[in-house]
């Protein structure tokens, strides 16, 4: 009878190890009655100063909002123009007019549904706010034909248009038209939008946490780039700030961290020796000396090109980069798959090297030893990296340099300063169309201040044209310009590496990172 027993109570164990046995479904593992929530700890090099990327240029505001928040349109890894919030979209012949479906049926975090109002408020406040919509749709009106088309009426044709309401930087976000009545001039106060995870909480200086949207509604598609499917397939992500690099390489190699994003070029091969890790390298555009031209010795434009010819864009790469695996050479703001749009024009301005032509050109405009400030973070290791080395060679040219440290986002307050600074270094993802850059027009009245008739001019040029080939000729003339202006410096191509422990799968990558249909094995 005791045997009878024993074996009777193991059997009915069994049955009740088997019926609490987990399950994945959807992320979240079913134990019981029971449920543990399947979470994905990011590490971040830096904290965004803002949710809202409508009122920054900031990229860790780009990869983090980009979770919550979506725009009519998108762009997929070739950098074509794709749906998101719209089913579809068509361009009149004469280019003045652009009509977008709206898909039916989204609903905003908050159980609202999207409507064309919400529409109509949100591309209203990106064109008043935004740099790109005050640079290029600030004469647009948007109008409702019915429930479900808007209707996007330009005074000009813009050849561009497409690919600037398509943007993945400073997107026309789609939110709430009570969001915005609410809205600061901060930004937003509430962060609610049709993403396939809904925002929850920002403890400041330690993380943001978001959950999955359980009502995300997936556009059809193979996923690519930025366009297609989008599935939660993790119920939270954790977004961690750690500013110290060695932090966030200790917190992936421990297992604390899911992912590590800009994790440096000499912990590389370590990292690759563990089993336990994989490293994904992504083009991610390049860095570049961005100059004060409204105040200083930089508003003179024959300083700027002084500096152009004083600086060894291979040390400075290397510096920052460790290997040329890790970065490459390269004069054109486009790069070589972009087919439509590369060039090398001005290439024989780039990389100079030319301290004494520097000297030179700094004694011609009566340059007598006053400070030249940079500001620069440690927050992103590369940018620290470059400064050292652009602090050495500006001074190998006879300038007096200081270099001057602090977190990031107060790098973003000083940058707006003309008092603040002479030079920041700062980075740039690889823009869709080159008249994005925010740097080459003075309708964007971005940090530094260009303000070039010039490059104002062949922007309108590129804008306006009617062919593919009418507007890469005006590019090439566009790229000389900028050579000859010298708003910034570029130093070449760049890449960034993210490393995420082996169980992590799909991590995907188009002007920066993003964790939408990523799964946790």
């Amino acid at each position: 009878m005791r045997r009878l027993g024993l074996i009777l109570f193991l059997a009915i164990f069994s049955v009740a190890l088997i019926g609490c046995a987990s399950e994945k479904n959807g992320g979240t593992e079913n134990k019981g009655d029971s449920t543990e929530k399947v979470t994905l700890d990011v590490a971040l090099n830096a904290q965004p100063p803002a949710m809202d990327p409508i009122v920054t240029t900031s990229t860790v505001t780009r990869d983090v909002s980009r979770h919550v928040f979506e725009t009519l349109l998108t762009v997929d890894e070739n950098y074509e123009v794709a749906p998101m919030l719209a089913e579809n979209y068509e361009v009149s012949e004469d280019g003045k007019t652009i009509t977008l479906k709206l898909r039916e049926g989204l609903t905003f975090h908050d159980g609202s549904d999207l409507t064309i109002e919400d529409v109509i408020a949100s591309l209203e406040r990106w064109r008043d706010i935004s740099t790109l919509g005050k640079s290029f749709f600030s004469q647009a009106e948007f109008k409702a034909e019915d429930e479900h088309t808007l209707i996007i009426e330009l005074e000009e044709r813009m050849y561009t248009a497409l690919q600037i309401l398509a943007e993945p930087g400073r997107s026309a976000i789609i939110v709430p038209k009570r969001t915005i009545d609410e809205a600061e001039e901060d930004g937003l106060k509430e962060f609610i939008g049709t993403g396939p995870f809904k925002f929850d909480e920002w403890k400041q200086d330690q993380y943001i946490a978001m959950s999955k949207f359980e009502d995300y509604q997936a556009i059809d598609g193979e996923p690519s780039g930025l366009a297609g499917r989008k599935e939660a397939k993790v119920d939270e992500i954790k977004f961690h700030f750690v500013t110290d690099s060695s932090t966030r390489v200790a917190g992936i190699t421990s297992g604390e961290y899911d992912i590590s994003v800009a994790v440096p070029f000499d912990n590389v091969a370590q990292l690759e020796a563990d089993d336990n890790i994989e490293n994904r390298i992504d083009h991610n555009g390049f860095n570049a000396v961005v100059f004060n031209k409204k105040a200083g010795l930089f508003s003179d434009q024959k300083a700027r090109q002084a500096a152009l010819a004083a600086l060894n864009m291979d040390e400075i790469s290397q510096a920052a980069f460790s290997s040329e695996a890790f970065y490459d050479l390269e004069p054109s703001l486009m790069i070589t798959d972009m087919k439509q749009w590369y060039t090398d024009a001005g290439k024989e301005n780039y990389n100079q090297d030319d301290p004494e032509k520097a000297k030179q050109l700094f004694d011609e405009i009566g340059y007598n030893g006053e400070e030249v400030k940079i500001i620069s973070s440690r927050d992103y290791q590369d940018h620290y990296d470059n400064a050292v080395v652009v602090q050495r060679q500006l001074e190998a040219a006879g300038l007096n340099v200081t270099l001057e440290l602090s977190d990031w986002a107060t790098v973003l307050q000083k940058r707006d300063d003309e008092s603040a600074y002479d030079i920041f270094i700062t980075g740039f993802p690889t823009e869709p169309v080159p008249t994005n850059y925010v740097f080459l027009s003075s309708l964007t009245q971005w940090a530094g201040w260009t303000d070039s008739p010039e490059l104002d001019q062949l922007i309108n040029e590129i804008n306006a044209a009617t062919s593919d080939e009418e507007a890469k000729a005006s590019y090439e003339k566009l790229q000389e310009a900028y050579y000859d202006y010298v708003p910034i410096i570029k130093f070449g191509n760049k890449t960034t590496v993210t490393s995420s422990r082996a169980n992590i799968e799909n991590i995907g990558f188009l002007h920066g990172v993003f964790f939408w249909n990523v799964e946790k094995k």
